[in-house]
């Protein structure tokens, strides 16, 4: 089967299709960009997709210029070094380009290109995003090269405190990029490893989003379709990094599973937050290490749920049995670690994980209460390596 080529508009225009990232000079035209900033890491930037888009542009008469001293899990400094080039270099938009670290430092590189108070004055509470110049926000154009995070749809980016060793939401509506090109070609090849942590990212995201509280029927819609994209693609990516169809059906369950999320997270990621900013660990592969130990803590108030969307997506066993064996086979065939110990959290460190966990802006949205002490109950487990 070939995947069509399609444009999207919810939540933002999505230029899907293999081949479409020929269109960036085009996207940067449609908002008014003519010197843009294409923002990556330091392994794509040495990558031939990354400069053959900028050389593309400058032959479009767009010069492009480059910014990619980003970290796998991004700094505050990261992101003043970007502004300050982007101010240097006369730019007018940004180019987020890469996986969740680019995309998501990209975009508040554009956030903080206009603004004048420091980063953290924008985190993601109660109205301080308020505080921002609207018009100090530069047009952004994201092209995600994983299948994972879904930061393209996303208003929001994560970024690391290194002085308080927090992470933090950085967000605005504006952040919201204009235009996203979602081309799989850009996601062949991709290391198994890789493909296995982000689309465990995305699967987070769904189920976290169809088991959040509240009332918000097309969301549930978004995520329950999500998690049956990434139920039949996932371990065809991981197996065959070179099946289009199925990296093209994975870019877009990562862009619904984020899309999603706007109905609430829950206790994966209210947890791996504190882990990554604490131990460096990958968000995708903390996220799928907690996934089962969350979901058990939680059966309590989601049996149901969960059953609901284990028939959805066509397992045998449509219950939460059933979906959680699903979850532990799955694991299993992507080589996710089993237990926290394998991404180097010590049991020193637990109960400041915790707390920290009790304070992130996803606790809010899980189905029960996650407090500190709910907190370490699963941290224990986790540990433990203990399911049930």
């Amino acid at each position: 089967m070939v995947l069509p080529s399609s444009n999207w508009s919810y939540p933002t225009a999505i230029r899907f299709g293999a081949g479409r990232i020929a269109e960036l000079a085009d996207a940067c035209r449609a908002l008014g960009v003519g010197r843009p900033l294409l923002v990556t890491d330091p392994g794509l930037a040495a990558m031939a997709m990354v400069r053959d888009a900028i050389a593309a542009n400058r032959g479009s008469g767009l010069p492009t210029g480059l910014f990619s001293a980003i970290r796998p899990n991004p700094v505050g400094a990261d992101v003043d070094a970007g502004a300050a080039l982007y101010q240097a270099g006369g730019h007018d938009g940004v180019i987020a380009f890469g996986g969740g670290a680019a995309l998501d430092a990209g975009k508040v590189i554009a956030f903080m290109s206009g603004q004048s108070r420091p980063i953290w004055d924008y985190e993601d509470r109660e109205d301080w995003w308020t505080r921002a110049d609207p018009g100090g926000i530069a047009p952004i154009i994201a092209v995600p090269t994983t299948a994972g995070t879904g930061s393209e749809v996303g208003r929001a980016g994560v970024i690391l405190d290194e002085a308080a060793q927090v992470k933090k939401i950085i967000f605005h509506p504006k952040m919201m990029p204009a235009i996203v090109i979602l081309d799989p070609a850009l996601t062949l090849g991709l290391p198994p490893h890789v493909t296995a942590a982000t689309g465990m990212d995305a699967l987070s995201h769904c189920i976290e989003a169809y088991c959040a509280p509240g009332f918000h029927p097309m969301a549930d819609g978004i995520a329950a379709e999500g998690a049956r994209l990434i139920h039949d693609w996932l371990p065809v990516a991981f197996a065959d990094g070179g099946n289009l169809e199925a990296r093209g059906n994975m870019l877009a369950a990562a862009s619904m599973g984020t899309t999603a999320f706007q109905k609430g997270l829950g206790a994966m990621h209210a947890l791996s937050h504190p882990i990554g900013a604490l131990c460096d660990s990958h968000h995708g592969l903390t996220n799928a290490v907690l996934m089962p130990y969350v979901l058990v803590h939680n059966r309590p108030a989601i049996e149901a749920t969960i059953a609901r969307l284990a028939a959805y997506i066509g397992l045998a066993d449509a219950s939460f049995e059933g979906f959680l064996v699903w979850i532990l086979e799955l694991r299993r065939a992507l080589a996710i670690p089993h237990a926290l110990p394998e991404l180097k959290v010590c049991a020193d460190q637990l109960d400041r994980i915790a707390c920290m966990a009790e304070q992130d802006p996803s606790a809010g949205g899980n189905p029960l209460r996650f407090d500190a002490a709910a907190a370490r109950e699963v941290l224990d487990a986790a540990m433990a390596g203990r399911i049930g």
